[in-house]
Formats: structure tokens, sequence, C-alpha cells
């Protein structure tokens, strides 16, 4: 079957193997969080805060480093292609040591550097500015206290300093994200002065060049939050100005606008000015609630427009959801592939059929192809990618995941 399929794509001009070997070349950053519920394993750690929630509790979360990587493990056997992890500075190899943010070094992530190499995966990493102490008031890089705004800045700094040393070591660039929740829950009277000092700081974080074969600085937007529904500092238009401004990536998070608006169409856009885009690809429901990506309208989306406007190679794909209601490697698995799914039915449109029928103002025959590729059977092309990596198929996957929670996850109380 899979030969009659790439004879059809072919009819259209469509070339199955290219689209297959650009699948291979795109890693997806698995997000760590997903696994534990954002706990992390600083001493003490405890629940969320800065305006950050996990719903459910489904048996069988990783408690330790070890199940942790036990758990990315099983899920890793079970996606095609060579991906990613990223890492929160929560997630540090800490011994049990009571470590503050602003004393975090490389030797706290140098085992999770030996067991990427392992693994045969890139790392991508982010400083945690929630959660703690000096955070619960919503405010961190744009606070008005210039003690607590430092201890955050010397976070973010150290944070740099282990992304680099991750990048230099894997061979691989290790994007790192800024995102803090700095916000207020009702209306400011001076929304200039944080803004001012959050571009004060992150100037301070980024003063230091670093190699950019090891090292990629990135700054994430967000509309509004639990406990920053009036304004959030780092809006979109705050950061799409510092990114082209200062020529860093840009972080574009599905579930950080509004309910209704997709990031789909922002790419075309953004990738005009700034060097390089990172993706959230998420799915918020009524509000930034990071449920499991699917295989959807606003994803495939997101994939066509990276494809159709030729930036793959400027775009790190990262997952930002954690659903605690469901079996977390199922999410995990089930999310990764849907993003996967999305960027393969992408690769698999009749592109320059497309472009010509537009330019020559032929608007029939583009919305026809268009309908054709969803009809198309891409599935098959699918299955094949998944058989090639030796990776489960999409009706055996369900067996899989079982079958491990039977085993692991059924195990921890």
């Amino acid at each position: 079957m899979f030969d009659q399929v790439k004879e059809l794509y072919n009819s259209l001009g469509v070339d199955v193997e290219q689209a297959l070997k650009a699948m291979a070349k795109t890693p997806i950053s698995l997000h760590c969080w997903q696994g534990d519920d954002v706990v992390g394993f600083e001493a003490g750690a405890g629940a969320l805060g800065s305006g950050l929630a996990v719903t459910g509790n489904y048996p069988g979360k990783a408690r330790t480093i070890a199940e942790l990587r036990q758990d990315l493990e099983k899920v890793l056997s079970m996606l095609p292609g060579k991906h990613r992890l990223n890492l929160h500075a929560i997630y540090g190899d800490f011994g049990g040591e009571s470590v503050d943010r602003d004393q975090i070094e490389v030797k706290h992530f140098q085992s999770w550097i030996d067991w990427a190499k392992e693994q045969g995966i890139g790392l991508d990493f982010n400083p945690s500015c929630f959660s703690h102490p000096k955070a619960d008031d919503g405010l961190t890089l744009s606070h008005p206290d210039p003690e607590i705004r430092e201890f955050w800045i010397e976070h973010c700094k150290r944070s740099r300093i282990i992304s680099a040393a991750m990048g230099e070591q894997l061979g691989s660039a290790s994007v790192m994200n800024v995102w803090v929740p700095d916000g207020m829950k009702d209306m400011p009277a001076d929304r200039q002065s944080y803004r001012q000092r959050l571009s004060d700081s992150l100037d301070e974080i980024f003063a230091e060049k670093l190699n950019p074969a090891h090292h990629i600085d990135a700054v994430e937007c967000k509309l509004f939050g639990i406990g920053s529904e009036s304004m959030v500092v780092g809006s979109h238009e705050f950061y799409m100005g510092y990114a082209i401004k200062n020529q860093t990536a840009l972080c574009l998070d599905a579930g950080h606008f509004h309910p209704t608006e997709g990031i789909a169409d922002k790419i075309s856009s953004v990738m005009m000015y700034v060097p390089e885009l990172l993706l959230h690809v998420s799915r918020g429901v009524r509000w930034d609630s990071d449920h499991v990506v699917l295989f959807d309208d606003q994803t495939q989306a997101i994939m066509q427009e990276l494809v159709r406007c030729d930036v793959l190679p400027r775009t790190h794909i990262g997952l930002d959801f954690f659903d605690a209601s469901i079996n977390r490697i199922g999410a995990w698995t089930i999310g990764t592939r849907a993003a996967q799914k999305s960027l393969l039915l992408a690769l698999l449109e009749p592109r320059e059929k497309l472009r010509a029928a537009e330019l020559s103002g032929d608007y029939t025959t583009r919305l026809a192809l268009l309908e054709q590729a969803k009809a198309l059977p891409w599935s098959i092309v699918w299955e094949e990618f998944c058989k090639r990596n030796d990776v489960p198929g999409e009706l055996t996957l369900l067996n899989e995941v079982k079958a491990y929670e039977a085993s692991v996850l059924s195990g921890r109380q």
C-alpha cells in the first residue's frame, strides 16, 4: 500500500521520501514537566504557585529523577525519529541538598547531560521563575525591589551557563527560554515602569555573549494568567519588540493568546524580523489550560505555516502541556505524535501546485487541492514512518501504554 500511496502523491508533485527525510530531521522537544506535574526535584519541592496549576491525580507519576528518566525512555521508544528533552531548572540533580535558584551550577545538571548523551538526544533549558517565596507576589524580573529582581537575574544568568554547557557537551545548541509570571490581578497604575524594569533585567541577563552553536536565547509572551488577569508584563507586543531589537528567538505558545486567536497566522510575520522561532505547541481550552496536543485544526495550521513559509530550519518545536487526569505516559506520547502527524500532513501538501494556482488567481483549484490533501491516505505514510523507526503504529500504541502502566506505573504508591 505504501508504494501505491507514494505514486498517488507523486502524481500531485509530492515527494514522499523527501517528506519522510524532513520528518526525521525535525525533533520535538519533550517537556519534562508532564511526567511529574511540574513538581521538580528541589529539596522540599511542593505545591505549584505563580499562577500555575495542574489538575488530576492519576496514579503513577514520577517521584524521582530515576523514575522520570525511566518514563522518558519509554516515551522516546514510542516516538518515530530522534527528539530532545526540555528541562526546567527545578529538575536539577541536587542530591537532597538545598540549592536556591541563584546558586544552581552545571554540576547539578551533569547527570542529565550524561543521560541525554546515552540516549543520543539534545537538551533544552528554562530558568524556573515561579513556585518560590521570591515570586509569591507574582513579580520577578520586573519587581520594584532591586534585591528580589537581582535574585532572579542571577538565576537566569546561571541558567544560561548551564544551557551553554548542555549544548557544548551534546554538540547541539540548547534553546533556553525565559518566561516569567510577572503581572497584576487588578488594573495597574504604572504599566510602563514594570516593562522598563523587565527590559533592563533582560538586558543584564543577556549581556554576556555565548556561542550560538551551544546556546540560543528565547523569550516567551503571554496574554494573561491566574493572578495576572489585568496585565502581564511580558506581553506579545513587549517580547516581539524585544526579540526584534535584540535578535533573540521569539517563543510563541499556542495557549498564551485569546482563546479564539491562533498563532499560525503570526508565524509568517514574526519570521520576517526575528532570527529563530521557538514554538510551545499546546492546547488551551477557554484559558491557558495546557491540554494535551491533538491532531486538530490549530496544530495542523501551525505546522502548515512552518512548511509553507520554509522556516522549519529556523524553528525549534517544543511542547507545553501538563495533564494529571490521565496516564502521563499516554499524554506525552499521544500529544507528541499528534504534533508529528500534523507536520507530516503539512509536508505532504502539493505545495508547488497550490502556489501556482494561487499566483494565477485560480482559487477554485487552490480550494480543491487543499480539500483533496485532507482526504489523501497520509496515514499510510505515517505508519511507514513508524515502521522504519521501529515504534508502535496507531493500532498498537495504546497496548504499549497500558502494558507499561501495568508493569511500572501501578507499582508507584
